[in-house]
C-alpha cells in the first residue's frame, strides 16, 4: 500500500518539505486548497524531487474552468515528468458562491462534464483532435496553434491522472465513471466506505465498462497516536474537534446516519453557529473517535489500518490535525507499505 503525506505550510518551504517527504519514504505528497493555492507549491516540489508523486488533494474544481485546469495539469505533469495527479473536489455551495464568487448548480453532473472537458482538451493538445466539446455546463470549441502546447512536452508520460473527492453516492459514482482514482474524505468510516462508497464507485466503473482493477482509492484516516499519555490526549483532543467540525456540515450527515448518529449533526451544527468550537469537540465521545480514527501507539497503527482498509484501498493519506514529530511516523510508514 502506498503511503502519502501532506505538503502544507508556507510556499517558501515547499521544495524543502517535499525533499524531506521523499527522503522519508512517502509515496506521494498532496497539497490542499485551504490557506494557500494548491498548485504553486507543486511546481517547486517537482523541481526539487525526482520520485515522489505530487498532487492536489484537493483543488476546488468549481472555482476554475476546464481550460485553466487542463493548462495547470499539463504543465505540472511536464515539470514533474509524469508524477502529477490532478485531484479535484466540488467543495460546498457556500464556499463556491460566497468565497469564490462562482456559479453553483447540479454538482455531480457538472463535475462529470468538467472532467470530460479537461480530457477533451488534453486529447486536442496531445493528438490534434479537433476541439468540439459541447456540454450543458461547459463548451470548448476554439483552439488555435498559438494556444496549443507542444505535444512533446509530456514525452511518454501522457496527461496526468485525475482523482476526485466525494462523499455522497452521486459524486462518488462520477469518480468511478470518469476518473482514475477517488479520495475518501477524512470524515469517512470503514462502514460508510464499504456500504456506500464502494458500491457507488463500482456502479460508475460498470457504467464506463471498466473494472476496479486499475482504479486507485486513497483511504481516509484520522490517526491519533503518541509515545506518552500527554501526546495521545493532545492528539485526541485535536482530532475530536476536527471530527466535530466536519460533523456539523449538513453535507456530511449521511456518514453519521450510517451509524445511527444523525441527530448529532443537528447538535454540532447549532453549536457551530454559536461559535462553540471547543464545546463541539466534547460531543465526540470515545466510540465516535474510535470509529473515525485509528487510535493507539505508533507501532499499532499499521496493523489497525490494514485490518480496516487493507483489502479496499490502494494508498493511504494520514489525517492528523495536530503537531507531531516526524520520527513518530517512520515506523508507521514502513509498516503500512508492507501491507
Amino acid at each position: 500500500m502506498k503511503v502519502d503525506a501532506s505538503l502544507t505550510g508556507s510556499i517558501a518551504r515547499a521544495a524543502d518539505k517535499a525533499v524531506e517527504l521523499e527522503a522519508d519514504g512517502y509515496s506521494g505528497a498532496w497539497t490542499a486548497e485551504t490557506a494557500h493555492d494548491p498548485f504553486l507549491p507543486l511546481a517547486l516540489a517537482a523541481q526539487a524531487t525526482s520520485e515522489i508523486e505530487l498532487g492536489t488533494s484537493i483543488a476546488v474544481a468549481f472555482a476554475r474552468n476546464p481550460m485553466l485546469l487542463a493548462n495547470l495539469g499539463w504543465d505540472l505533469q511536464t515539470l514533474s515528468q509524469g508524477r502529477f495527479v490532478l485531484g479535484l473536489g466540488s467543495q460546498i455551495k457556500p464556499h463556491i458562491t460566497k468565497r469564490f464568487s462562482m456559479e453553483w448548480s447540479h454538482p455531480a453532473p457538472r463535475m462529470r462534464e468538467m472532467i470530460l472537458a479537461i480530457r477533451a482538451i488534453w486529447d486536442t493538445w496531445q493528438n490534434g483532435t479537433p476541439l468540439e466539446f459541447r456540454g450543458e455546463y461547459y463548451r470548448h470549441t476554439l483552439m488555435t496553434p498559438f494556444f496549443t502546447p507542444d505535444a512533446d512536452d509530456l514525452g511518454d508520460f501522457g496527461p496526468p491522472k485525475i482523482f476526485l473527492a466525494g462523499v455522497g453516492p452521486l459524486m462518488t459514482e462520477v469518480a468511478g465513471e470518469v476518473c482514475d482514482g477517488f479520495f475518501c474524505h477524512g470524515f469517512t468510516t470503514e462502514k460508510f466506505l464499504r456500504e456506500v462508497t464502494l458500491p457507488a464507485l463500482e456502479a460508475g466503473r460498470a457504467k464506463a465498462g471498466k473494472s476496479m482493477d486499475d482504479f486507485q482509492i486513497v483511504g481516509p484516516s484520522f490517526v491519533v497516536t503518541g509515545t506518552t499519555d500527554e501526546q495521545l490526549e493532545r492528539a485526541a483532543t485535536a482530532t475530536r474537534k476536527q471530527i466535530a467540525f466536519y460533523g456539523s456540515t449538513p453535507a456530511y450527515r449521511p456518514v453519521l446516519e450510517v451509524h445511527g448518529w444523525g441527530e448529532l449533526q443537528d447538535e454540532l451544527n447549532a453549536l457551530s453557529k454559536q461559535g462553540e468550537w471547543d464545546e463541539m469537540g466534547t460531543r465526540i465521545d470515545d466510540e465516535i473517535l474510535d470509529t473515525f480514527a485509528v487510535v493507539g501507539a505508533p507501532e499499532d497503527i499499521a496493523a489497525e489500518l490494514g485490518r480496516r482498509y487493507g483489502d479496499v484501498i490502494s494508498r493511504i493519506s494520514f489525517y492528523a490535525p495536530y503537531e507531531s514529530e516526524p520520527e513518530r511516523w517512520r515506523a508507521v510508514v514502513d509498516g503500512i507499505k508492507a501491507i
